[in-house]
């Protein structure tokens, strides 16, 4: 099982309104650029804008950025499309057998072990800018040239 791809689409969707800032970014051309369904960005661009990431405006198609690139990092973007509860990025497996060795003591001797894991991935993703995505991607497609 993997990461909710919610955390892929939502990079994608905001690199996506930086790059084509000056045109109309409706639902429909962003679910062509993911390969997805329109009602999928709806959600997801919702998700966004409740964290305050993205503006849309009801009735009048598009959406655009609400912050600077450089201010928003994909550990904002991560906890924006709920890709999982806070310090549940590692599942637990509940109720283990309390009479086993095993059971008893399993939960206690790897939830520090997922607690610290957690909090590294937390810190990459805060160094990272959808400005860093948006000029790796730019940079990516230069080089294709």
């Amino acid at each position: 099982m993997s990461i909710s791809s919610r955390f892929a689409v939502g990079i994608h969707i905001l690199s996506l309104l930086e790059i084509n800032k000056d045109k109309v970014n409706t639902s429909e051309f962003i679910a062509s650029s993911v390969n997805t369904n329109p009602a999928v960005i709806r959600k997801i661009t919702g998700m966004l804008k409740n964290a305050g990431l993205v503006k849309v405006r009801p009735g009048v198609a598009g959406a655009s950025l609400a912050k600077e690139l450089t201010h928003i990092t994909l550990l904002d973007v991560y906890k924006a499309v709920n890709v999982v509860q806070d310090k549940e990025l590692f599942g637990m497996h509940e109720n283990p057998n309390p009479d086993c060795l095993v059971g008893r003591n399993i939960q206690k001797a790897i939830d520090p072990i997922f607690s610290a894991a957690e909090l590294a991935l937390e810190k990459a993703l805060g160094t990272v800018t959808i400005a860093d995505v948006v000029k790796d991607i730019l940079e990516k497609e230069k080089s294709m040239s």
